[in-house]
């Protein structure tokens, strides 16, 4: 039986997207939802260069509380950990303009490629192991994302742009 994760640590709250991994269904959606409002924050306040200061350091400090959540659970990727889906959801928004039909349409685009795992996503999922692993599937499937609605909305629904 996996473990349950808690926010009784700081890397499980942290790696738990503080707290939203929590949820018994789909905490990887969840996740993905939280970190809406981080995004919303960001883009509309910092200037572009913060914004992606902001992902690198989220990314290379996810590598860490993924690993330290990861080593205190006894499990690789536990489901509860939802931190590499925050990262992810940042990166498929970049240059992406603040409505909510673009949070919705991200957000769908990311939750698709996140839980489908087209190669080499899936991959990279079954092969790298740690911290380092559990980020890269999901910033492998943010890139696919972002190019996926930059393309949309460049091509398909230009008005949201």
């Amino acid at each position: 039986m996996k473990p349950k994760i808690t926010i009784k640590t700081p890397w499980q709250f942290i790696a738990s997207g503080f707290g939203s991994g929590l949820s018994p269904i789909a905490p990887g959606t969840m996740g993905t939802l939280a970190a809406m409002p981080f995004w919303f924050l960001f883009a509309t306040y910092l200037p572009f260069w913060g914004y992606l200061l902001i992902i690198i350091i989220s990314a290379l400090f996810g590598i860490v509380i993924c690993q330290k959540a990861s080593d205190e659970l006894g499990v690789h990727d536990h489901g509860g950990i939802v931190w590499d889906e925050f990262v992810g959801m940042w990166i498929t928004m970049i240059c992406v303009p603040v409505s909510i039909p673009n949070a919705i349409l991200g957000f769908l685009i990311f939750r698709f490629f996140d839980v489908l795992k087209p190669w080499p996503i899936k991959v990279i999922d079954e092969k790298v192991q740690g911290g380092f692993g559990i980020m890269l599937d999901d910033i492998l499937a943010a890139i696919f994302s972002l190019i996926t609605i930059h393309l949309i909305l460049t091509w398909i629904f230009p008005i949201f742009a």
